[in-house]
């Protein structure tokens, strides 16, 4: 067990106050030292096991809520319980989501909640238009008031990842994801970033966001790191409030969730940020102490900000996972921190409670969750739960303490008078208030404030836009590139720049200034040109990528894919002066990418206004600098790609460029040439891909089993099976022989696989809708039919028939086939210990070619569960 070295002073000192003698102790226990003007406190070790996952309530800060009692409210609430059936109140305690609920499912069961999940949107899509999204939220609505059979009218809740503005709503103001806006060092500007996201969610007929995510990332291999406003505490804390103030509106104004404003939610409920290696849904082995003053510092500015929803994370303390932790949901949260809303279960978070199953948890109701989210399970939970309630294993008063607030909450939303969600002001006008030009001014202005400038030589920006300026690289021309993940669908990913209307890539922000100045843009992605141009800006990072799909193993950039490398050295060695501007969601450790540039610009993830890039780059067409660089490192930036953990504070903080650096015009200041020492190979091939460019990835084997059931390794082509029932050869799909074609003759079933010694663990994939990913060309299938499959150990298989699937699809053309890896579980295979993720059997007649084999979320065509 890891043992932490510094925890940051209690985030809550300005809402609680300390008696002496408290605080005498505390300071004995954690000497205080003061570095780059931040207070920290050195931490006490993790206690023995046994005792690591202990909570001291008393010693949490205690939080007075800022709304004043209101009797009438309580009183309304009172009577709406007293009417309710049993069946009633379980129904409320239940979310679904839209792709798995139909609106009749909300009448009949009475469910309290829905949410369109990051691939969930209005018609079986994965986003829709407003008026789409207001088709839909009408339609639950509609179902929930029906009073037809009798029951009390409830009006349904209707939640959504908002996350960095309205992102899954086409047309929408984005703005920079949090790991930019930390840099911004601007509450006010976070405050306003809320009021807009707010207003375009009112505009489309929603009234709930899964924002704001409070973590406090302290290891940016974390795949949700750049959802994290900054490692350290006091940062997320200032922002907790101004976020949660401008979803929802001032508390004790007129504007307190009126119909321009939403519910806010805290998340995640704690440690999330903390977890062992970074592992997203993993544990945070850190003291009581770390994870109040570092993990928790921004809840309660948010509760004292009038917050109405808590999300509980996925992630365990000391082994305790938290959707069934009672004592820091209901003893801490709840009780210490006076919080009276709802508190909501992560997707399907429940089922990772010791004991439970997604259709079945009584122990998370038990330890204080109000709702639990069941996307895909919510009909055996359903089931289960009100089994449980009748039988007492859920006390009744448990029950009623969620539904009171749960229907208090809706009350305050005005949702029991407030009408059908198109009727909404916002919502009638929504053609001009979604990505309006005053919102797309704010986010643009939120771009320019992100920046962080690392590098400056000879002071080559900001650049003239009356010269020639080549503009290169992937992210150049790349909407969906530089928004990231949680934009559009779950992970970002298959989009161009036609799904963004309104909005404007980086490349077209340089272009129009330095149009307009006179001077003359080409855009070239790989960085070649006819006409030597007086300088390049490189725009390059990070592929999109959201929660555990991004997940790292070490903190280099591509390693083993000198791609971006190549076309920056390329550009300075042809004596062009180069700007790089990275676009990613965390610092990672690219020295030589840094040394290959003779300007270094993080843009971070900057949303849909790109032209805030060129607002900082150019000047002005009369030769001022219109805006200079403001923002500063919310995160300390690796000396090397093995310097995970690294916050400031530590007491061998050591980093290359320290928490709070940022050059500017204003103070420009020179680095030199970068260490180059990685500390670690740079040869890794990606998470999730297990077959690529003709061979398996490290540490997996292509192995063949013939009809006679003997197996064999394919090291070399052309190969086969020693009875000729399949044969391996070697094809070109992008390059040369980076493919393998499969061919079956004779008697019997042959099968090709992906075998490992080292099993995988794909738990976490399997409940988040990942799919396995081929990509492969289909010239002949097998009249005897074709399986795909995987083992997990002794007498541990599962296999599924697709010949059926694959029989619909086109002959020789290369397509990229996914199948949810959840299809593979309900076929009973353990997907925490895969030993082959993949499987291919079939019989005499099937002819077929593989390119790559991974995980995705996104394929030409899906084959699912039902199709098998």
């Amino acid at each position: 067990m890891r043992l932490p070295r510094i925890a940051c002073a209690p985030a809550w000192s300005s809402d609680v106050s300390l008696s002496s003698p408290r605080k005498s102790v505390l300071q004995r226990i954690f000497p205080a030292v003061s570095i780059a003007g931040v207070l920290f406190l050195q931490a006490s070790p993790v206690p023995a096991a046994g005792a690591a996952a202990t909570v001291h309530p008393e010693l949490w800060p205690k939080v007075t809520s800022p709304l004043p009692p209101d009797p009438a409210l309580e009183a309304r609430v009172g009577a709406l319980l007293a009417r309710m059936s049993v069946e009633d109140k379980v129904g409320q305690m239940i979310q679904a989501d839209i792709k798995y609920v139909t609106p009749q499912d909300v009448r009949k069961y009475r469910l309290g909640s829905i949410l369109a999940g990051g691939n969930s949107g209005p018609d079986g899509g994965q986003y829709g238009t407003a008026a789409q999204w207001q088709q839909l939220a009408d339609a639950f609505h509609r179902a929930s008031i029906d009073r037809s059979d009798g029951r009390p009218a409830i009006p349904v809740l209707f939640g959504i990842d908002a996350v960095h503005g309205h992102n899954n709503l086409v047309g929408s103001t984005l703005f920079p994801q949090n790991v930019g806006l930390g840099a911004t060092r601007d509450p006010e500007l976070i405050r306003q970033i809320g009021e807009v996201t707010a207003q375009e969610l009112r505009a489309s007929g929603i009234g709930w966001t899964f924002a704001p995510t409070l973590t406090v990332p302290q290891d940016n291999r974390w795949g949700r790191s750049y959802e994290g406003y900054s490692e350290n505490p006091k940062l997320v804390a200032q922002y907790a409030a101004a976020i949660v103030e401008g979803l929802e509106g001032a508390v004790g104004t007129s504007q307190f969730l009126d119909a321009d404003h939403v519910l806010a939610t805290a998340k995640h409920f704690v440690g999330d940020g903390g977890t062992r290696d970074g592992k997203d849904q993993g544990d945070a082995e850190v003291s009581e102490a770390v994870l109040r003053d570092v993990h928790a510092a921004g809840y309660p500015p948010a509760i004292r900000a009038g917050v109405q929803v808590v999300m509980v994370s996925f992630s365990s303390w000391n082994g305790v996972k938290m959707a069934g932790n009672k004592a820091l949901i209901t003893d801490v949260l709840k009780g210490r921190m006076g919080f009276g809303g709802i508190v909501l279960g992560d997707w399907n978070a429940h089922g990772q409670v010791p004991g439970c199953t997604n259709e079945d948890c009584a122990a998370a109701y038990n330890a204080g969750l109000d709702m639990l989210e069941a996307p895909d399970s919510w009909k055996g939970l359903y089931r289960h739960t009100l089994a449980e309630v009748k039988s007492g294993a859920i006390p009744m008063s448990r029950v009623d303490d969620a539904v009171t607030r749960i229907l208090r909450v809706k009350m305050r939303l005005g949702m029991f008078k407030g009408g059908l969600p198109s009727a909404n002001p916002l919502a009638v006008d929504a053609v001009h208030i979604i990505g309006n030009p005053a919102h797309r001014a704010l986010a643009r202005r939120a771009v320019r404030e992100s920046l962080v400038l690392l590098k400056n030589q000879h002071g080559l920006l900001p650049l003239d836009p009356r010269k020639r300026i080549l503009v290169a690289g992937d992210g150049a021309d790349n909407i969906s590139k530089q928004n990231g993940g949680w934009t559009l669908t779950w992970q970002g990913t298959g989009l161009t720049n036609a799904n963004f209307p309104g909005a404007t890539s980086i490349w077209a922000g340089i272009d129009a200034q330095v149009k307009a100045a006179g001077g003359t843009a080409v855009l070239s992605v790989d960085g070649t040109y006819r006409q030597k141009p007086d300088a390049a800006i490189v725009v390059f990072g990070e592929d999109p990528y959201a929660e555990f799909q991004g997940d790292l193993p070490n903190l280099a950039y591509r390693p083993g894919d000198d791609h971006d490398l190549d076309l920056l050295r390329r550009l300075h060695r042809q004596g062009v002066p180069v700007v790089a501007v990275f676009l990613g969601g965390r610092p990672l450790w690219m020295n030589r990418e840094i040394n290959a540039a003779d300007a270094f610009v993080v843009a971070w993830l900057p949303g849909s206004e790109g032209e805030g890039v060129a607002d900082v780059l150019l000047r002005t067409r009369d030769g001022r600098v219109a805006h200079d660089f403001h923002g500063k490192l919310g995160y300390s930036w690796p000396r090397t790609a093995v310097q995970t953990t690294l916050n400031v504070g530590q007491a061998d903080y050591h980093p290359q460029f320290p928490y709070g650096y940022g050059l500017s015009y204003a103070h420009p200041s020179s680095v030199g040439q970068l260490p180059e020492v990685a500390g670690m190979v740079l040869e890794t091939a990606r998470a999730g891909v297990y077959f690529a460019h003709g061979k398996p990835a490290r540490d997996f084997a292509l192995d063949i089993t013939g009809a006679n059931g003997k197996s064999m390794d394919v090291t070399a082509t052309p190969s086969g099976a020693a009875d000729g029932s399949l044969l391996v050869g070697a094809l070109d799909y992008k390059a040369q022989e980076d493919a393998r074609s499969l061919r079956w003759s004779g008697a019997g079933e042959a099968s090709v696989a992906l075998t490992t010694t080292a099993p995988l663990d794909l738990d976490r994939e399997t409940n988040g809708d990942v799919l396995l990913v081929t990509t492969l060309r289909i010239d002949a299938l097998s009249p005897e039919g074709t399986t795909l499959g995987v083992s997990c150990g002794s007498g541990c298989s599962a296999r599924l028939p697709i010949g059926n699937g694959l029989a619909a699809l086109p002959r020789g053309q290369w397509l990229r086939v996914g199948i949810p890896l959840k299809c593979f579980r309900a076929a009973g295979a353990d997907m925490q210990k895969l030993d082959s993720p993949f499987r291919w059997s079939s019989s005499a007649g099937e002819r077929i070619a593989i390119a790559e084999v991974a995980l995705g979320t996104v394929a030409d065509r899906t084959l699912d569960c039902r199709q098998h």
